[in-house]
This record gives structure tokens, C-alpha cells and sequence, in this order.
């Protein structure tokens, strides 16, 4: 697939001594694409080794990290061990590492490079000895580098702190999204724990502290139901590690009860994203200020809405071509996003697409259909990740009939 130029007419207003309506055209330089390139094979399951968003290539991007399973059609459990690994791009040659019982289809190890040493360090999620921890390797000598008493759900920008959560207690109330074995306490009968939440880790001496909890979390939500517990679904750092955006569920008959939350890493200045009735699903930092969280605009439609945090300035992205809940993420020069669709419910059929942040053009780059035998806790969601030079698209998809790794190159 090759594009070239894309000449867009946008309305703008020009302020002289007075207001002053013209049309203005806007030439919008598109990328060159190249894809999708499957990079991995076999008749074994592979997928991106960690969430929609954060980075799978190493420093050089040559290499990827991808999870390697014989699980197909159920949800994993700590008996059941996938092999994680590195695909060098220039061969599509699988390289296996090591292996963990602490995985999931959805956010795979968690693993992360780390900016300590982009090039060869990585850290990911396991369970050992009845606990869940993390460990940094250097994926060249596969030597363990240290482990981290702590599981990890999201990596600093500079590669030396993380958050953690209790995967555990994510097991019992959104099971495709926790760990199989027990290796935290998950305290389900307790709604708002004060001694669990979310946890800041310091990775060079594995130190913890409690950033805040769950108490003191549901003090601050006024629409927050006492009767149901909640749970930590999402966490991630902005783009300079300032703030942190978590997205906090509880769920009644009706349904979920989301809130989405910034907070400073020095835990003070929580706050809501939106009024009480816009929710909240998926979400990317812009900048380490402006965040992208899809909810209900004015508690009506889901959309990509773009907004500072602590501000009411929200804007619909996409200009009504994007009113869907997705998995957006932005190019690391905050030029472009990408984000996916569902399965429609009929053709089963799933879309890609790039988003011009200046203009607000939406290109579709591919459209994929999930065979039906992929749904619920093993469902395969596109879930795009940029690489760290912006200039490939990495996502997952069950297109050829099982769940395997694709690239896109991109040429600006």
C-alpha cells in the first residue's frame, strides 16, 4: 500500500481587527506505507508481548518482543507457561528467551524496554513461588538482570520506575486481564481496601510505596457506588513521567461503573477526567499534559476525546469519523494517532486507522476479519503500538486463522 499527498480543505478563522471567515487549503504529506508484513509464523499462537500502546521494539528496532503459546481457545492459567521471545525484523526468526506463567491475550507479559538501555533491557511479568513478580533481562545474553518483588502495569518514560497493581484482584472481577495463580492477595471481599492500589516501584532497589488507595480513591469519586468493589483496570505514566492516568471499574447489574482519574506521581492532585457520566474505556498521553481517553462525549456517544488534564477543554478527535471506543496511541512526534475497531458484529470485520493530529484525516490502513471462534477472553484485538522512531505500526490479528504478529513501515 503507497500513499502519497492528501489535499484537504479545513474552515478557519482568521482574527484581523475583526472576525474574518476563509477557506484555506491544507497539504497534508502522508507516509509511505508498506504492509501489513506478518512477522511471526508457525502452529503456534504469537502476539505483541505486551498492551496496546506501549513500545515492543527495542532501541534499534531491529528486534520485538512477542509471547509464543499452544493456548488457543481458553483462558491461560499459571499451569500454563508461554514462551516469551524476541522476532528479529530483518529474518521474521523468532528468538526465544525464556518462559512465564504470567500472561494474558490482552496484555500479554506486560513487557517493556527499558530507556535505562533501550538496546538490550527488558522487564516482564512472572509468577514464581507462588508470587507474582518482574524481572529485568538483557535479551542478548538472556542473563537475569535482577527481579523486582512487584508485577508490573506500567514503565516510566526514563525506564526507572514502574506502577504495580494486584493482578490477582484484576483475576477475580476481569478475569482476561489478571493472572492465573493467586500470586497477590486479592482481597475480594474487601470493596475498598486501604492498604491496596496502586503502587510506585522504584526498579533499581525494588523499593515500594503505596502512591494511593483504594479508600482514599473512592473518597474522591462522588458517584461511586459504596455497595460494589472496585478495582484498578489501567495505569500509565505521561509522556515525561510527570502524571498518571488510571481508569478505575466497579460493576453493579447494569453494567461497569468507570471513572477515569489523572494523578501526580508524588500522588497528590487526583482528579476526575470527566463529569460523572461520560465513563471512560482506552487512553493515551499526547504529551506529558494532554491526554486521549475514549468515553461518552457529553454522556452520549463514545469518542476519541482529547483534553488537558485538570481541564474541561475536550475535543472530539476525528471529526465524527472516530465516535467509537478504540485503542488510540500516538506517534512518538505527536504528529499522528492510530487507533482500531471492534469485530463488527456482523462481517467480523476490523479496521485500522491513522489520524492526522493537524488536520484531523482519517486513512484507513487495513481492514481485517477475526473468525468468530475469537471472542471473549480470547478474543484478539488489534491493539497498535508505534515504534520508538515512529516509523512502524506493530499490531496483533487472527486474519490467517491464528493469532499471529504484524508490521507496517512507514516512510515520512
Amino acid at each position: 500500500m503507497k500513499l502519497n499527498t492528501l489535499l484537504i480543505s479545513v474552515y478557519c478563522i482568521v482574527s484581523f481587527s475583526c472576525s474574518v471567515n476563509r477557506m484555506h487549503e491544507v497539504t497534508v504529506t502522508l507516509p509511505k506505507i508498506s504492509g501489513p508484513v506478518q512477522i511471526t509464523s508457525g502452529d503456534k499462537e504469537h502476539f505483541f508481548a505486551s498492551y496496546y500502546g506501549i513500545n515492543s521494539f527495542d532501541g534499534t528496532e531491529r528486534y520485538a518482543t512477542v509471547l509464543e503459546t499452544d493456548i488457543k481457545f481458553r483462558l491461560p492459567t499459571e499451569h500454563d507457561p508461554a514462551t516469551l521471545g524476541i522476532v528479529d525484523l530483518k529474518t521474521n526468526k523468532f528468538i526465544p528467551l525464556t518462559q512465564t506463567h504470567a500472561w494474558n491475550f490482552q496484555q500479554g507479559c506486560m513487557a517493556h524496554w527499558l530507556n535505562t538501555s533501550p538496546d538490550s533491557l527488558i522487564i516482564y511479568n512472572d509468577y514464581r513461588n507462588g508470587r507474582f513478580l518482574s524481572v529485568i533481562m538483557n535479551v542478548h545474553s538472556r542473563k537475569e538482570i535482577k527481579t523486582i518483588p512487584y508485577p508490573v502495569c506500567a514503565v516510566s518514560p526514563d525506564g526507572k520506575e514502574a506502577l504495580s497493581m494486584n493482578f490477582s484482584r484484576l483475576r477475580v472481577f476481569r478475569p482476561d486481564y489478571g493472572y492465573g495463580g493467586n500470586g497477590q492477595n486479592a482481597k475480594p471481599e474487601e470493596h475498598f481496601p486501604s492498604d491496596d492500589g496502586l503502587f510506585l516501584i522504584n526498579l533499581e532497589n525494588g523499593a515500594a510505596r503505596l502512591l494511593i488507595s483504594y479508600e482514599q480513591i473512592i473518597k474522591s469519586i462522588p458517584n461511586a457506588r459504596r455497595d460494589h468493589p472496585a478495582w484498578i483496570n489501567h495505569a500509565l505514566f505521561s509522556k515525561k513521567g510527570s502524571k498518571i492516568f488510571l481508569l478505575i471499574r466497579q460493576k453493579d447489574d447494569q453494567g461497569w461503573i468507570t471513572n477515569s482519574l489523572t494523578i501526580n506521581k508524588d500522588g497528590t492532585n487526583l482528579q476526575q477526567c470527566f463529569p460523572d457520566d461520560w465513563g471512560g474505556s482506552h487512553f493515551d498521553w499526547l504529551n506529558d499534559n494532554e491526554l486521549m481517553v475514549t468515553a461518552k462525549f457529553e454522556g452520549k456517544q463514545y469518542s476519541h476525546i482529547l483534553f488537558t488534564a485538570g481541564d474541561n477543554n475536550y475535543k472530539r478527535l476525528g471529526n465524527g469519523t472516530l465516535d467509537f471506543d478504540a485503542h488510540g496511541t500516538f506517534s512518538p512526534d505527536q504528529k499522528w494517532m492510530v487507533t482500531d475497531t471492534y469485530p463488527d458484529p456482523g462481517s467480523r470485520e476490523q479496521k485500522i486507522l491513522l489520524m492526522n493530529m493537524m488536520t484531523q484525516a482519517v486513512l484507513s490502513l487495513a481492514r481485517l476479519k477475526e473468525p468468530e471462534e475469537f471472542s471473549g477472553f480470547w478474543r484478539c484485538d488489534l491493539h497498535c503500538r508505534w515504534s520508538p522512531k515512529g516509523d512502524i505500526i506493530g499490531f496483533n490479528s487472527t486474519r490467517s486463522g491464528s493469532r499471529q504478529a504484524y508490521i507496517f513501515r512507514l516512510v515520512f
